[in-house]
């Protein structure tokens, strides 16, 4: 098993697609174990043969009618009404906007590329620092896994076994304190940042009102899934495929931003993302299935266990390992490996799963804005013209409270348990 584990490592440090990576060492673990390679299909079907896993596709499809509904153009312009008057306004407008389409879309990538292409270009016109732009876009882009609803967050709640409607709240707080965080990092380089950040538009109440109206369909539908998924109105899966028909019927009906002849070439775009997705799932099946074969969790928590009981110190090289898991790998892809190995020895400490879910999750945000992988700053330099380095140099404060806040929930799990047990009780 540990060569098969340093083969998938050294695939993934050259470069080698996820899949390519997954599948090779599996497969050369069945080969040195002599298990019949026919397993492979087996496995793979079986990782993708549930009910949860359903709803992926329909959550990226929600999120690309959302993306090109004209969703995210309104959650900006009501931030406008909101925060325009403060100093550094369009950067407080941008982690705002963050907020309202990690609510909507669930994916950090859809969320940096829609208010990057929308803010920037009025950032540049007000004389902003556009590598901090960019970087502060990319940070508030990391909310979409933690604030519900979250692809990421039901990938999490599939492979660890924990409730999806759980996993969903448990993010609410984190998430809000890592907008907090972002927030105060806009504030404090704005605060210095002269002139061009001084913005003197009035606030006006009448203006708050109207684009709060406007964007009002694009509010309702986060509250529409998550209180139909902790009500026990219906399934996540059925909270996604309705999601789906929301945002058709308020792009097509309310907005109007794409007609009907515009689904098709959405659906297959949606059937591309959501096809990659499940064949990392279906691969990473293969390689859970043989660390449950081997036992590695045991050995791996005895070892641990022998060089401490304390669960903190446990958590603290959680977090060391997956910022620097974070950095090689998509998060979706360092779930499926990291989290069966990781979840029982957490549960051995006496670790609450829910908690441990949501800590795994910031710690992957975080990643997306580190480089060298670092999917959020990606897009965000892509679309503002600027390389992956010049970016990387301002993000710094944002990252640094971001990681204020992974401490703080790490250290206590209310954060993460708090809004759960109060919705939906204590798990059993």
């Amino acid at each position: 098993m540990t060569v098969t584990i340093l083969l998938f490592f050294v695939l993934i440090v050259i470069g080698a697609p996820i899949v390519f990576a997954l599948g090779v060492s599996a497969t050369l673990s069945l080969v040195l174990l002599d298990i019949p390679i026919g397993i492979i299909a087996q496995r793979m079907y079986g990782g993708l043969d549930s009910f949860t896993v359903m709803a992926i596709p329909f959550f990226v499809f929600a999120g690309i009618i959302m993306e090109q509904g004209g969703i995210a153009r309104r959650i900006i312009e009501f931030s406008v009404a909101l925060v325009g008057w403060i100093t550094g306004s369009l950067l407080l407008v941008a982690t705002i906007a963050g907020i309202g389409m990690a609510a909507v879309s669930g994916s950090g990538a859809a969320s940096t590329a829609a208010i990057s292409s929308i803010m920037l270009k009025e950032m540049r016109q007000r004389g902003y620092d556009i590598d901090f732009s960019s970087g502060l876009m990319a940070a508030a882009g990391t909310l979409g896994p933690v604030i519900p609803p979250s692809i990421m967050m039901v990938v999490l709640a599939t492979t660890a076994n924990v409730s999806v409607g759980r996993a969903f709240l448990g993010g609410i707080l984190p998430g809000l304190m890592m907008a907090a965080g972002i927030m105060l990092a806009c504030y404090l380089f704005a605060r210095r940042g002269g002139s061009a950040y001084a913005d003197t538009e009035p606030f006006s109440l009448v203006r708050l009102w109207r684009t709060f109206a406007a964007a009002l369909p694009a509010f309702v539908l986060p509250l529409i899934i998550v209180g139909g998924i902790i009500s026990g109105a219906f399934t996540p899966t059925e909270a996604a495929a309705v999601a789906v028909l929301c945002g058709l019927v308020i792009s097509l009906l309310v907005y109007r931003e794409f007609g009907v002849r515009d689904i098709p070439g959405m659906i297959l775009r949606a059937a591309s993302v959501s096809a990659s997705i499940m064949m990392i799932i279906a691969t990473a099946s293969i390689f859970s299935w043989l660390i449950a074969v081997e036992n590695a969790p045991a050995a791996i928590a005895g070892a641990m266990h022998q060089a401490t009981e304390n669960p903190l110190v446990f958590l603290l090289f959680v977090n060391i390992l997956l910022i620097l898991i974070g950095m090689i790998m998509e998060g979706i892809s360092a779930i499926l490996v990291m989290v069966p190995v990781l979840m029982p020895i957490a549960l051995s400490y006496g670790i609450d799963p829910l908690h441990f879910g949501v800590v795994v999750i910031i710690n992957l945000s975080i990643g997306m804005i580190t480089p060298p992988y670092g999917i959020t700053l990606y897009v965000a330099s892509s679309v503002a013209g600027r390389t992956v380095v010049q970016v990387s140099r301002k993000i710094g404060m944002p990252l640094l409270l971001m990681l204020l806040v992974l401490v703080l929930t790490t250290l206590f799990p209310s954060l993460v348990t708090l809004i759960p047990d109060f919705f939906m009780g204590t798990a059993s």
